[in-house]
């Protein structure tokens, strides 16, 4: 009698550590969010690192996701489209940059916005950007510069 208590003991937490376990990717994913949100659109030379669903973050707080990364045949510029919460307005002279957690952290869409007080309308460009820096790059160029 007291095993058939003990494994229905264990058989309920395993069944509300997996019910809290959905809820948690839930919310990670997204899902359940009333916020409706906007959508932009920024232009980069080097989108490396950025991927659909990474966080948009503005003074460090994360307040949308991107949601598709195209490329522009036109010009080869790689096309990141994200979405704000329609609570945060985003003046036109705002900037977008693809920024890293660290040297070994996640890559995320940064918008620094700007002093003006006319705001982006839903679906609008930003055109201030600057693209992911490639730390390899860098440090290749570093070793094969010869010295002068």
């Amino acid at each position: 009698m007291a095993s058939q208590t003990a494994e229905t003991l264990i058989g309920a937490i395993v069944v509300a550590t997996a019910a809290g376990f959905l809820v948690f990717a839930g919310q990670a994913g997204g899902f359940g969010q009333n916020d409706s949100e906007n959508q932009y659109i920024a232009k980069f030379f080097s989108a490396e690192g950025l991927s659909v669903g990474s966080e948009v973050h503005l003074a460090g707080v994360q307040v949308g996701t991107v949601t598709a990364l195209t490329l522009d045949k036109s010009t080869y510029q790689a096309v990141a489209e994200f979405g704000v919460v329609d609570s945060v307005e985003i003046p036109e002279d705002t900037e977008a940059k693809i920024a890293s957690e660290g040297l070994l952290g996640g890559t995320f869409l940064e918008i620094t916005p700007g002093g003006s007080d006319v705001m982006l309308n839903n679906g609008e460009e930003i055109i201030f950007t600057q693209g992911a820096l490639s730390l390899l790059n860098l440090l290749m160029k570093f070793v094969t510069e010869p010295d002068e």
